[in-house]
């Protein structure tokens, strides 16, 4: 079996909010990747809820969070889908996604 672990590192400001944050791997997926914004999602069986880690340095600018978010939904809703085969529920998310990045301008509204 192999295994590989993944690190972000943090720089700190004085008031503990992130200047840079790098994304490595141990099987070199990932070197030195420098991120603006992280969002990691875990589910704790035992206590039956998401632990959530939501970071982003200073210089994330509103719009790119816009587009995180849009990107991060839609990937949630094509992973619904494909693991459970609930497609209506996965395309009312889709719909959501659509609502979003034209309430937020990143897209063009049909």
């Amino acid at each position: 079996m192999s295994e590989s672990k993944l690190t972000f590192d943090l720089e700190l400001d004085e008031n503990n909010v992130p200047k840079n944050i790098v994304m490595n791997s141990t099987d070199k997926q990932a070197v030195n990747i420098n991120l603006k914004s992280l969002m990691i999602a875990g589910w704790d069986a035992k206590t039956k809820e998401t632990l959530r880690v939501d970071l982003w340095t200073k210089d994330m600018m509103v719009n790119e969070m816009f587009i995180m978010y849009h990107q991060t939904l839609m990937s949630m809703a094509n992973t619904l889908e494909k693991s459970t085969g609930h497609d209506k529920l996965a395309g009312a998310l889709k719909d959501y996604c659509e609502f979003f990045a034209e309430q937020t301008k990143i897209i063009e509204p049909k």
